[in-house]
């Protein structure tokens, strides 16, 4: 029984495909097809990332719909700014909420960022990245002692602690690596 030239051809091909296609999981190394992305936009405003990226990580506005920026950057939860007084003139005021919400959760493409469309406040009263639903689910595997209890750590809204791409937008879970345990993998 002789073969078909088109399967002749068509198993050729699978085989060449195959054998380019794995590289040893030099993509993984060099940022190839499978390179992380950004989960959500980074940071693009120098402004803001001056302002607050002063105290605290400039979280990216993709982290938080809307309604949360504006509530956390009204002049009277900035005297009372998670504990600290972030007080700003009226032009940062209203150059760093234009930004945040213009390119907030609730108005981004983003697949990671519309999970966080939704937003939760803390005891505080301010809406916090840490208690939106997706996050918490994202973190419920993860054991207080490699957070809470970690002093290379200590928090969840330290992202950039844990996340080595935080600032880039990029919480892809290749990405983690917390401090004292090394690489999280779930």
């Amino acid at each position: 029984m002789t073969a078909h030239p088109s399967m002749l051809i068509l198993l050729g091909l699978a085989a060449v495909g195959v054998a380019v296609g794995d590289d040893g999981n030099q993509h993984l190394k060099r940022g190839g097809w499978l390179a992380s992305r950004a989960d959500v936009a980074p940071v693009a405003n120098a402004t803001y990332s001056e302002e607050c990226g002063s105290c605290h990580m400039a979280y990216q506005p993709g982290l938080l719909p809307s309604t949360a920026w504006r509530a956390i950057l009204s002049p009277d939860a900035l005297i009372n700014h998670y504990g600290d007084d972030a007080s700003l003139t009226g032009e940062l005021r209203n150059e760093i909420s234009a930004y945040l919400t213009a390119n907030a959760a609730d108005r981004s493409g983003g697949k990671r960022a519309q999970k966080f469309a939704e937003s939760r406040a803390g005891a505080d009263g301010l809406p916090r990245i840490s208690a939106n639903p997706y996050f918490v689910k994202e973190h419920d595997e993860i054991p207080a002692r490699l957070v809470r209890d970690n002093p290379e750590v200590v928090s969840f809204s330290q992202c950039n602690n844990c996340h080595r791409k935080a600032a880039e937008g990029d919480y892809s879970e290749r990405e983690i690596n917390i401090p004292g345990h090394g690489p999280w993998d779930d």
